[in-house]
């Protein structure tokens, strides 16, 4: 294992402070990581190397200056690829997308620029980021680190596969559905999907503009919060965007489980997750209760929803088809274009039907948070599927098997994180979501801290680090 590739942000920061690493050495040791991994992998849709060690090179020089940026200065990030990077095409995981590059950086990757972060490039995403599984024409099979045959979730599928695998510091992601906690508990990592509005984002439009939240994926809370802190700056751009936080809103963090209330929903809205998951997701309540939390079982909380929400779902789709050229639509995913197609009909009633079960939604959630500080589901109901996997198939459907715990808090607009809290009998990781009262990033940070140090999990897992050596790293 190539322990620097595994350092933290804070520990980077503090052996740069001490001049024992550089920047461009952590940036070259990524950057081969990844020339060894991709080939299994097949993570990437672009690599800035000559942008990475150009930045690396300027960060390097501001360490030496003592005028560094902040604690991200130096620090290798990735980018996932539906988002604008000047001077690269965003592709969408679509071989219909433009390959003309972006004219300028959207407001996650000038955020991170502005912080001093060498961006190591451009993560791949299924077609228009549509499922819970990273595959596409475009680009072919994203594989999971801990099992090459397995997916690594979606759709900030080559986001988490980089990451568990040592290339990056942080991830970039953002989640509609799920696309930033699936992916997380699929890989062993902690992802954080903030309250909407949170991570300005622009170009932004459609149905999915008011469901998606960028955040980061990283290998501990501590990372997750430096990273949100940065990406949270306004952008006027976004019309979206909540108002810029306080300087110091993630500061000072501290870990946070005595005395929560925490209402726990293993089969959230009737979906009853498989016995490996349910068997830790049972180990870390006995861990949580342990230390101090009062933990209440309360049940399915909601009703399933695909009945509500089917004719949403699908209406966003139709909003993408419609921007794909009608002599182009042989080129896409069969079933993204088939889903697609059924909501190019519906009618602005059915759709504002949708609205108004998003308020009864977010009004049933804020009942439960009057009584409970945070809420406890497990993240998926099973661990990585095999990397073939056909999404919303009768084999692995959306909504009993992708996305029935993770939606919700799209709808809403919570705050929701998964962090890892063991490993299936066959060697898989398992997340926990700890979903919070909507603007409760605070609150899921310091509650996950603790979690954090109750279940130790090791980074990288034994399980994870077996199949690394495998592949020659």
């Amino acid at each position: 294992m190539d322990e620097i590739c595994f350092l933290s942000a804070t520990a980077l920061g503090q052996r740069y402070a001490a001049g024992n690493l550089s920047p461009v050495e952590v940036a070259e040791r990524h950057l081969a990581r990844l020339e060894v991994l991709e080939p299994a992998l097949n993570a990437f849709q672009a690599v800035d190397r000559e942008g990475a060690l150009h930045a690396a090179q300027e960060a390097a020089q501001r360490w030496r200056q003592r005028a560094t940026r902040g604690p991200l200065d130096g620090v290798p990030v990735t980018i996932k690829d539906n988002v604008d990077m000047k001077g690269w095409p965003t592709r969408n995981g679509s071989t219909t997308s433009s390959a003309i590059p972006a004219a300028e950086d959207a407001p996650v990757v000038a955020r991170l620029r502005e912080a001093g972060a060498v961006i190591l490039g451009k993560t791949t995403t299924p077609e228009f980021a549509w499922k819970g599984i990273t595959d596409s024409r475009l680009k072919g099979f994203t594989r999971n680190p801990w099992a090459l045959d397995r997916s690594s979730g979606g759709s900030s599928g080559g986001a988490a596969a980089a990451l568990a695998a040592g290339i990056g510091t942080i991830a970039h992601g953002n989640d509609a559905g799920g696309s930033i906690r699936i992916p997380a508990s699929f890989c062993g990592l902690f992802g954080f999907k903030p309250s909407f509005g949170r991570v300005p984002h622009h170009p932004a439009e459609g149905i999915f503009a008011t469901l998606n939240a960028g955040g980061p994926l990283t290998r501990n809370v501590a990372d997750a919060a430096l990273a949100l802190q940065v990406m949270a700056q306004t952008d006027r751009r976004d019309w979206y965007a909540l108002p810029e936080p306080p300087e110091h809103w993630l500061t000072a963090l501290r870990p946070r489980l005595q005395g929560l209330r925490l209402a726990y929903a293993p089969n959230l809205g009737g979906v009853e997750p498989d016995r490996d998951v349910r068997a830790c997701l049972e180990q870390a309540m006995a861990c949580l209760r342990e230390a101090g939390a009062h933990i209440e079982d309360v049940g399915p909380v909601i009703q399933p929803l695909q009945p509500v929400f089917e004719d949403f779902w699908v209406a966003g789709f139709a909003h993408l088809l419609r921007g794909v050229p009608r002599e182009r639509w042989g080129e896409l995913d069969p079933e993204f274009r088939r889903i697609a197609e059924r909501g190019l009909d519906l009618s602005a009633e059915r759709l504002l039907a949708g609205e108004a079960a998003r308020a009864r939604l977010h009004r049933c959630f804020a009942a439960l948070h009057e009584n409970h500080d945070l809420l406890l589901t497990p993240t998926a109901p099973h661990v990585a599927p095999p990397v073939e996997t056909v999404y919303h198939s009768p084999a692995y459907d959306r909504w009993r098997d992708g996305v029935a715990y993770t939606l919700p808090f799209n709808l809403t607009g919570q705050p929701a994180a998964s962090i890892p809290c063991g490993v299936s009998r066959a060697g898989l990781p398992v997340g926990l979501q700890v979903v919070g009262p909507r603007y409760g990033e605070r609150l899921v940070l310091e509650s996950c801290l603790a979690a954090e140090a109750l279940l130790q999990q090791p980074v990288p897992h034994p399980h994870l680090l077996a199949n690394l050596e495998g592949l020659g790293c």
